[in-house]
């Protein structure tokens, strides 16, 4: 299964923010052991690593933990006619619609957010994290 995983879900695990940190870090641990494609998008990671260097006022922490990133997911290139495609999305966020190109353009499953209503009407499935787990079996 190739799963998308949204930046909120990443950033969740990568600072231990409660109540989302666990069903993130069961996502993330189903990746590291092969039982799911994983996947964040190339945007994500320049987003990702942006957060986490304010977060941490470390650049050599934050790169050591894109790189831990970049051994569980497979980055999602983004392209031009993600981009494009995305302007006439009928998502109402711009930046979710890129993501949701990509997916589609990827055979992605399903994208896992925390921001489902930003997505409603993608023609990928979005699930919450804790809505994928418990789909699939592992809760």
């Amino acid at each position: 299964m190739k799963v998308l995983l949204d930046t909120n879900v990443i950033m969740d695990v990568l600072q231990s923010r409660d109540p989302w940190y666990r069903d993130g870090q069961a996502i993330f641990l189903l990746a590291a052991g092969n039982t799911i494609d994983a996947y964040i998008t190339a945007n994500a990671v320049t987003d990702i690593h942006y957060l986490l260097k304010h977060s941490l006022h470390d650049e050599k922490k934050t790169r050591k933990l894109l790189h831990t990133l970049f051994q569980l997911f497979t980055i999602l290139d983004t392209c031009g006619i993600d981009c494009e495609k995305a302007l006439h999305s009928n998502l109402k966020d711009y930046e979710d619609a890129v993501m949701h190109e990509a997916a589609k353009r990827e055979g992605i499953d399903c994208i896992i957010t925390r921001d489902t209503a930003d997505l409603k009407g993608a023609s990928v499935n979005v699930y919450l994290p804790s809505q994928f787990l418990e789909k699939y079996g592992v809760r």
